[in-house]
């Protein structure tokens, strides 16, 4: 409808002789009028007088849809339910921003909301239980927002969080049958736990089943399957165990074997093919990065979207973007006088939009038995 159309709608039950020839002149008017008639209505409402009029003469407006579920873009609509921090890049900070440069739609649910990252020496902060987050799930069901392409799941503290997020999957899936699934299973890294030892059995038994892809890092790869990673065989034999169980795309993000730091993907694409498998060496670069295995599941779930028979090329794409970030960030690092190698960086991802969204392939990937 063009300004130029503009119809209103005479009040309800206009009571006196003013009110009603005001009324039958805005029926249909120049927008001029229009506009003018609108005003009048409202300043005899503040001032108290025809305020029944008024409010009659408001229409009951349709409530407009929602264009990311109405007209969905070419990727898709993700709901991310990860930790947040006010302050530096992990969690939802290190996911949402990426997927948008990528084109998705992103729904944000924080299961922490924290002043920063805990590395710092202090931090304070809320945690999310639930009943909080199923509360949330129910306010967009109950105005018909539930359906989205794609779930994207990070850290989770708590056994009883971990179990609402499986209803959430359930849910979602009743409403898309075709839902992706990512799930980064945060457990631990170098040997070291992050969250209650109960969590991993929750993991294996109920989150892997209903995963359509995992991105686990070496260690939890190793808790999830019960396999000691030495070797890229031992890798692999992991990525078959976890197809078994249910996803069919496995990346092991980053696993370091025999002195190399690699990413090892498996893509089982029916049950009865065997897995196409690959690795890619990643260039170490000497530092420690906070967010970064965050933002690695959302640059995977954002090129294996645009390449869905091709793991490997999304792997390669995700990969080099997150190299020439990290590279990016110790020269900005090193510019401001500062020695990368000393302390955990927070990563430039503001400042590296170009490299997300059109990375250079750098990082190449070898397919297994080819």
């Amino acid at each position: 409808m063009t300004v130029a159309a503009l119809r209103l709608p005479p009040p309800a039950a206009a009571p006196s002789g003013r009110a009603r020839l005001v009324g039958a002149a805005a029926h249909r008017c120049s927008p001029r009028e229009a506009f003018g008639w609108w005003c009048s209505q409202l300043l005899l409402t503040r001032s108290g007088r025809t305020r029944t009029t008024a409010a009659a003469a408001y229409p009951k407006m349709a409530r407009p849809p929602i264009l990311s579920v109405a007209l969905p873009s070419d990727t898709g609509r993700v709901l991310s339910i990860q930790s947040h921090t006010v302050q530096g890049y992990v969690g939802n900070k290190s996911a949402v921003f990426p997927l948008q440069l990528l084109g998705f739609d992103v729904d944000p649910i924080n299961s922490v909301q924290f002043s920063n990252h805990t590395g710092y020496p202090t931090f304070r902060g809320q945690v999310l239980n639930g009943k909080q987050l199923w509360d949330l799930i129910e306010g967009l069901e109950e105005n018909q927002l539930l359906h989205y392409t794609h779930l994207l799941t990070g850290y989770i503290g708590s056994v009883s969080f971990l179990d609402t997020v499986l209803q959430v999957v359930e849910k979602l899936r009743s409403v898309n049958p075709d839902l992706v699934y990512v799930c980064d299973p945060v457990l631990g890294d170098e040997g070291k736990l992050y969250v209650p030892q109960e969590l991993i059995s929750v993991y294996q038994q109920k989150v892997v089943p209903v995963a359509s892809m995992l991105t686990p890092n070496q260690f939890e790869v190793e808790l999830l399957t019960g396999l000691r990673i030495t070797s890229e065989e031992d890798g692999l034999t992991a990525c078959n165990t976890l197809h078994s169980a249910g996803p069919q795309k496995v990346v092991i993000t980053s696993a370091l074997i025999e002195g190399k730091l690699l990413l090892i993907g498996s893509h089982k694409k029916t049950e009865e093919q065997q897995p196409e498998q690959f690795k890619i060496e990643i260039p170490k670069i000497p530092a420690y990065f906070t967010g970064t295995g965050d933002l690695t599941t959302a640059l995977l779930l954002g090129w294996s979207n645009k390449y869905p028979d091709s793991l490997e090329k999304a792997a390669e794409l995700a990969v080099s973007s997150l190299q020439a970030l990290l590279k990016r960030t110790v020269e900005d690092y090193k510019m401001a006088g500062f020695d990368p190698s000393t302390s955990s960086l927070e990563i430039r991802l503001i400042q590296s939009q170009d490299e997300i969204r059109n990375p250079t392939v750098t990082c190449k990937a070898v397919k297994y038995g080819s």
